[in-house]
């Protein structure tokens, strides 16, 4: 009976310990694997790393003179040698070390044990990344960042940097028009592609950069940014006047940097190489970053009239797609649907599109037009994602490389706020001022004058 008594004495905050645990790792798993994973992964790397190793091929046969010195010092058996590791540095989401590979080894042989490697450790995913010729650092990631998505509390970002979704190796996706001026974002209703538009919208508007917009939705997407925005198009026939100012404005920052550098002014502009990041920062001229929500809206023609229009935007959108970059115009360019059908110059825009990221669609066509060029897997993973994850995307660029992603939420009444507060930023554009959305400010309500009564006496 005694016995029994201190079995269940015990045995109760065991049970009650380890039905928190249960919790902490399927509603805060965060908390649990700073708590209980990330010193149970630790252990099982520090005890198992040259067994692992040997085990995924990753070892090579000793040197003769290691050899020599364990068989002048010991009796044991010279076993094959492991890559080198480094100093394990554990992270709010992970562990991280490097390695230091041996002699014939290289970074795809690491690569493919990757999923080994995560079994044998206990963690939920391995990435392999190369930081100089012959050191790896493997980055492991305890749980799925992507269901419960926090993104890091610092993160570095420059200028036309905008930190908009949370990787699945748990670092952040960094929209960089910089090294990626225009992109492709595609997703279905509710898939996501508002939030990650919010997120831009919000990113670049502490920056000193002109936003312009085009949302032929009558402007639901973009009118509650209205108040950052240099110009916002919201029916095909405004997108038909504003495109070619925004090609004259091109042309207008070529000669200006043909001026500076003592260029002929007849050069064609697809000879000039250099861009405005070369002039002196007070003759630069502001970049512009256009959006075009729902794209398909400005392929669709009624009319034959309708489609002599159709045609001449695109082929403005495609020169500002070719000759942008270098003058400081970045295209951002979302849609639920994109493919070759919806007509001529679909596919020569798209091919002038360096980054894409595709959201979950309702066809395998628009995933093989965004990401069927770069990777087939990419395809498949994007085909692959589930209408219970909103957010989440396949991000790469037209170097081959993808990962998915997940956008944060972020509440349209707070974006707007983020607009609204950075109302200031919004550069001094005369082209664009007959296109400058009219911002209706919503009256203070007075306050309800207050009677100030008085207990009665008497």
């Amino acid at each position: 009976m005694t016995d029994l008594t201190t079995l269940l004495e015990v045995g109760g905050p065991v049970a009650a310990l380890g039905g928190g645990a249960a919790y902490a790792r399927a509603k805060h798993p965060g908390v649990y694997w700073s708590t209980v994973g990330l010193p149970i992964s630790t252990a099982r790397l520090l005890s198992s790393y040259g067994s692992v190793m040997e085990a995924c091929g990753l070892t090579v046969a000793p040197s003769r003179l290691r050899m020599l010195a364990v068989k002048a010092t010991t009796r044991r058996e010279v076993r094959p040698v492991p890559p080198r590791r480094g100093i394990i540095r554990p992270t709010s989401t992970g562990l991280r070390l490097r390695l230091r590979l041996a002699p014939g080894q290289e970074p795809a042989d690491v690569a493919a044990s990757a999923e080994r490697l995560r079994h044998a450790w206990g963690v939920h995913a391995v990435y392999v990344t190369t930081v100089k010729p012959g050191v790896v650092e493997l980055r492991l990631v305890g749980f799925d960042v992507l269901r419960q998505v926090r993104m890091p509390r610092k993160v570095d970002a420059g200028s036309l940097q905008v930190p908009v979704a949370l990787r699945e190796d748990a670092m952040p996706f960094i929209r960089d028009y910089r090294t990626v001026p225009h992109q492709l974002t595609l997703g279905a209703t509710l898939s996501g592609k508002s939030m990650y538009l919010r997120h831009l919208m919000a990113g670049l508007a502490p920056q000193p950069v002109a936003l312009v917009g085009i949302d032929c939705k009558r402007g639901v997407e973009l009118a509650p940014f209205a108040s950052r925005l240099s110009a916002l198009a919201t029916e095909p026939e405004q997108a038909a006047e504003l495109l070619p100012v925004l090609v004259k404005e091109m042309e207008d920052r070529y000669d200006l940097i043909k001026a500076r550098q003592g260029i002929a002014p007849d050069t064609p502009a697809e000879e000039i190489t250099s861009d405005i990041w070369g002039l002196p920062e007070s003759e630069r001229p502001v970049p512009l970053v256009l959006f075009v929500d729902e794209v398909a809206e400005l392929f669709l023609v009624a009319t034959r009239k309708d489609e002599e229009r159709r045609d001449e935007m695109v082929t403005q959108l495609i020169r500002l797609a070719q000759l942008g970059r270098a003058a400081g115009i970045y295209l951002e360019v979302c849609g639920q649907r994109f493919g070759a059908e919806l007509g001529k110059g679909a596919t020569m825009l798209r091919a002038q599109l360096t980054g894409r990221v595709c959201h979950r669609v309702n066809d395998e066509a628009s995933a093989k037009m965004a990401l069927g060029d770069i990777a087939p897997e990419a395809v498949t993973a994007a085909c692959a994602i589930a209408p219970e994850r909103p957010g989440l995307a396949v991000a790469g660029d037209t170097s081959g490389g993808w990962s998915r992603i997940r956008t944060p939420y972020l509440s349209l009444g707070d974006a707007a706020a983020t607009c609204r507060e950075y109302a200031h930023q919004v550069p001094d554009l005369p082209v664009l001022k007959p296109f400058q959305p009219q911002v209706t400010v919503p009256p203070v309500e007075s306050p309800a004058p207050v009677i100030e009564t008085r207990p009665a006496t008497g």
